[in-house]
């Protein structure tokens, strides 16, 4: 190994801003190339009737995870399959049933090329991502991407860098296609993604509101007293107001009992009815919660009734239930 070289901070910043360029340049250099064979590549896994079996060596395989990772959370099942242990007894996991994507970009690495061989003659579909459609894995596939690049953003040209990160974008596209082609949608994505900040954003209101004796509810003849008692005691400030048949007829907020205050203190002849909201602003509860937050925000309020087909309120959805804690 030679001697390290001091860098300036200027050479430090053009060199990491050489491989940016580079590794932006080589994805572009995709768009032209997406042409009836990426239609193919789509169309065998959306056709998949087994698993998506992603593989490759090295810097290669890192990408290969992702890709299976990818494609296994949004609607396609998927795994990666290390090419070395599949030749000593992995490759039981495969079936004819299945499609094998396999990235490699010189095309010739032997463990990848041992399993797509073995892996096609049991049956199963190939799609290959290479930069040199004349190699054996090209030559070997149902389908062939190239995502070949002009240059590594390595400044010796060695290390893998930009050939791994159109693959990797490469790999998105399709995913992101198929997920399409699959009519795969935010309900389908949150049964995937139950745990985490993502989670929560992606479960419905009713999976997060305040239900049952959690949900302050008064009747709209209900006494301004007891309505004050209500919100207190249910400390979400507001509470829904009812009428005939148990219907939302209103909402009672802290800033209403305090314009009331200010306007005249008559507490002990007012109901409910007389300072209530009328037609508040409303959701059902198979909404998502992050479609309840950008309502919230672009309404500027914080609590929303949650009511049924019939308009009667099911629960209070607060705008911190809304926030990260740590039950999310």
């Amino acid at each position: 190994m030679t001697q390290p070289g001091r860098v300036s901070p200027s050479a430090a910043l053009a060199l990491a801003a050489r491989v940016l360029r580079t590794e932006a340049a080589a994805i572009q250099a995709l768009v032209p190339r997406l042409d009836e064979r990426f239609e193919q590549a789509v169309a065998l896994l959306v056709a998949c009737k087994g698993r998506v079996i992603v593989t490759g060596m090295g810097k290669s395989g890192l990408i290969c995870r992702k890709i299976a990772a990818t494609l296994a959370s949004t609607g396609t099942p998927a795994f990666f399959l290390h090419p070395a242990e599949a030749m000593h007894g992995d490759l039981g996991a495969v079936t004819s049933a299945d499609v094998v994507l396999a990235v490699s970009y010189g095309g010739e690495t032997p463990e990848v090329v041992r399993l797509v061989d073995v892996a096609t003659r049991l049956g199963a579909r190939l799609i290959t991502m290479t930069g040199s459609p004349r190699s054996s894995l090209a030559l070997a596939a149902d389908v062939q991407l190239d995502c070949s690049v002009d240059e590594e953003a390595c400044p010796l040209n060695l290390a893998p860098t930009a050939s791994t990160t159109a693959a990797l974008a490469l790999g998105d596209a399709l995913a992101m296609v198929v997920l399409t082609e699959k009519g795969f949608g935010s309900h389908d994505f949150a049964a995937r993604h139950p745990g985490g900040a993502l989670g929560k954003r992606l479960m419905r209101v009713d999976q997060l509101m305040h239900a049952g004796e959690e949900m302050p509810r008064v009747d709209e003849h209900t006494p301004l007293r007891e309505v004050i008692y209500e919100m207190s005691r249910k400390r979400l400030g507001m509470t829904c107001v009812t009428g005939p048949g148990g219907t939302l007829a209103g909402l009672i907020t802290d800033g209403d009992l305090r314009r009331q205050m200010m306007d005249d203190g008559a507490i002990s002849t007012r109901t409910a009815a007389g300072i209530m909201t009328r037609d508040p602003v409303t959701l059902a509860g198979d909404v998502l919660a992050s479609v309840a937050l950008q309502v919230m925000q672009s309404r500027r309020i914080t609590s929303l009734p949650i009511v049924d087909a019939e308009r009667r309120p099911r629960g209070v959805l607060h705008i911190h239930d809304l926030w990260p804690t740590e039950r999310w």
